[in-house]
């Protein structure tokens, strides 16, 4: 009887304790990402925020229903493939200019509203959003750069050098999100809106006068433009990570 007993307690230690078991008391992959997901705080102080965010407001009450943040984010990614593509063929016709020109405002209209219009209507998908988002950001650079590199009217080195600081800045902005919980959508005042605005700006400019040089220097206008971008982009960049770097280690500073 003892023996039945404990083979029987024997037994049902071995189920309660089998792999099998074990491997379905752990929480799932799914299970993890279903997790609440804490939205970092957005701070966007850029010289045309105020405008800009009343403006996005006044469009998405006025959307039409069918209208969709997935339609918008696709309109801006494919306004910034086609302003590169403008920049490439003004390579051997201005006109070029002018359509990237035009690409630019409509990339403006599909990637600064799609999350508002999410928010308005309270749509929102936080990973999702984030992570298309700033992927499509990502390619759409690439694309704007390279059109631009091809294009004869910004030295190829420049524009790649505008890429790689974009990128640097992206991946600084991305990495405090996640470890700060502070998505910071501007630098010194200036976002991708002011970005928009000069580039399509010195577009225009180039439209009329094809060799304008800045006044007592030997640089061409998109040259000269994109070596400050360049220089403005990186100091941000190690400024935000030296800033970061010291918030976080006193955050966590080891006793």
């Amino acid at each position: 009887m003892r023996e039945m007993t404990s083979g029987s307690l024997k037994s049902s230690a071995s189920r309660e304790h089998s792999p099998r078991m074990l491997r379905q008391s752990k929480p799932t992959q799914t299970q993890e990402i279903a997790q609440p997901f804490r939205n970092a705080t957005r701070i966007q102080e850029s010289f045309t925020s105020t405008l800009e965010r009343m403006a996005l407001l006044w469009l998405a009450a006025r959307m039409p229903c069918w209208v969709t943040s997935d339609q918008l984010t696709l309109l801006g990614f494919l306004s910034m493939l086609m302003a590169g593509a403008g920049y490439l063929l003004a390579r051997w016709h201005p006109v070029g200019l002018l359509l990237a020109t035009t690409c630019l405002a409509l990339n403006w209209f599909g990637d600064s509203l799609d999350g508002t219009l999410a928010r308005v209507r309270n749509r929102q998908r936080p990973r999702y959003g984030f992570y298309v988002d700033h992927m499509v950001d990502s390619f759409g650079a690439l694309f704007l750069m390279s059109g631009l590199g091809a294009s004869t009217y910004v030295d190829w080195r420049i524009a790649m050098g505008m890429l790689i600081a974009f990128l640097l800045l992206s991946i600084e902005s991305y990495l405090a999100s996640y470890t700060l919980g502070i998505f910071r959508l501007s630098f010194a005042k200036f976002g991708p809106t002011e970005i928009r605005i000069l580039l399509a700006a010195g577009s225009v400019v180039l439209w009329f006068r094809p060799d304008m040089r800045i006044p007592g220097l030997p640089y061409r206008l998109l040259d000269f433009g994109g070596l400050v971008a360049v220089v403005a982009m990186g100091i941000m960049v190690v400024v935000a990570a030296v800033w970061h770097t010291r918030e976080l280690y006193r955050q966590e500073t080891l006793l």
